[in-house]
């Protein structure tokens, strides 16, 4: 095992393979080249080198004796932003600039790809796909970005997929969102939904399939990102053998979602809790495409990618939303709330009542929040005691707090009641025209 010092400098890349062989280069990458089990090993060895702290991303030469597999490709926020050209204090501002629905920016279509070096018939069990826990329902790809077409409209998202067989995926799929609406339609017209599944794409093309953008949007919005980033080049898709257009990958799967479900679950989430097992839609596959030589990208559950991928993109839709209340200048997810429960919010404030509209926007623009500060814009949001000093110092009870009872909470959240929960905003700011009152010593020599 070769452990070495991090310290990214500017980068430009197109794929997750240039990414990779970037960090080997110049020796930003945990390489562990011992034989590893792709049964509980490689999730254990990331969940051990996370626990004391480590963000780096890590690559298995040897799991299961002949697959390499690369882990935690964004697990920090340092490494997203040096993608995109700012500073991670920065990234909620940065992205909160980039248009929605990537217009100005478009996709294009390629009649060939390197994803298609072998093409085969479907055999999950060719591929190093992880069993991260003991209590999991069976071996997840968590790494794979679905995407499906449905009357001209192409959507691209990620899904937790659980293998039933060496051709059937279980894939969880969340109402209402575009995936779980599209599906319906196409099984309400008596269709099957055709798909295809990248695994191993451009870490952007990942940020972009993790992030909430008008339907359809999401190719757009990650050529938007890479024109914005240091790369500055357009996203390509090239089509499978069902027409299903998908980014250039190290695997791809095709296939189709008709009206057979089956038990998915239990799976460790985001909270580091199991969610519960449902009836979920079958992917049925047809046909298997990869690289000579593939990387498998897989995404530990409940790990630093995890929790960067599905809470971070929400903080520019946060921003957004206050920005039409408030003088927003910052939002976070906070590490202490799972990076998708809690946010911290910091208003450059000019009139009183500012502080609870943005506490209602954020909820709005984030309907899984249940925890919601607002503080001045001399409090750092990424230091857990510097907001803890503002509720101590600037908050009194029976004024400054928004308390909604019985709200629609995230499904994901263990105390939530048959979907209720208990939302909780607090006004941490300063009374404007008070400010010496709450002005802070700093001591000098």
């Amino acid at each position: 095992m070769r452990f070495v010092g991090f310290e990214f400098e500017k980068m430009y890349l197109y794929n997750m393979r240039e990414f990779k062989d970037k960090l080997t280069k110049e020796g930003k990458l945990i390489e562990i080249e011992r034989e590893v089990s792709s049964k509980y090993e490689v999730a254990y060895v990331c969940a051990e080198f996370e626990r004391k702290g480590n963000k780096m991303p890590f690559f298995f030469h040897s799991v299961d004796g002949t697959h390499k597999v690369i882990m935690n490709l964004l697990g920090g926020r340092e490494i997203l932003a040096e993608l995109l050209g700012t500073s991670s204090s920065n990234l909620a501002p940065f992205l909160a600039e980039i248009p929605e629905g990537g217009e100005g920016s478009k996709v294009k279509i390629v009649e060939d790809s390197p994803t298609k070096e072998v093409v085969k018939e479907p055999d999950l069990s060719e591929l190093p796909i992880l069993t991260h826990f003991r209590g999991d329902g069976g071996a997840y790809i968590t790494g794979g970005v679905v995407v499906a077409e449905l009357d001209g409209v192409r959507n691209a998202s990620i899904h937790r997929l659980m293998v039933l067989d060496g051709k059937r995926l279980a894939a969880r799929l969340v109402p209402p969102r575009h995936l779980y609406k599209m599906h319906r339609e196409a099984i309400e017209r008596g269709e099957e939904l055709k798909v295809g599944i990248a695994i191993g794409v451009d870490p952007l093309v990942l940020l972009a399939a993790s992030t909430r953008v008008p339907p359809g949007k999401e190719f757009d919005y990650a050529s938007a990102l890479k024109k914005l980033s240091l790369e500055k080049k357009t996203v390509e898709l090239f089509k499978l053998g069902n027409g299903v257009a998908i980014p250039h990958a190290e695997f791809a799967l095709e296939g189709f979602m008709g009206e057979a479900r089956a038990k998915e679950g239990p799976f460790l989430d985001i909270t580091g809790t199991y969610d519960k097992i449902r009836e979920e839609p079958v992917i049925t596959l047809t046909k298997m495409y990869h690289r000579k030589d593939p990387i498998y990208h897989a995404i530990l559950p409940s790990g630093g990618e995890h929790k960067l991928l599905m809470g971070m993109p929400y903080e520019p839709l946060i921003f957004r939303a206050v920005e039409r209340v408030a003088r927003v200048k910052n939002v976070f997810l906070t590490e202490g709330g799972c990076c998708y429960l809690h946010a911290v919010v910091q208003i450059k404030k000019e009139g009183e009542g500012e502080a609870k509209n943005a506490i209602i926007a954020a909820f709005a623009a984030h309907p899984s929040l249940k925890l919601v500060v607002v503080v001045d814009t001399d409090i750092d949001i990424f230091s857990s005691n510097e907001v803890e000093y503002a509720i101590a110092t600037r908050v009194r009870w029976n004024e400054d707090v928004v308390f909604i009872p019985g709200a629609k909470g995230s499904s994901l959240d263990p105390s939530a009641e048959n979907g209720l929960t208990t939302k909780l905003g607090i006004d941490a700011t300063k009374e404007l025209g008070e400010e010496k009152r709450y002005e802070r010593v700093v001591t000098t020599e």
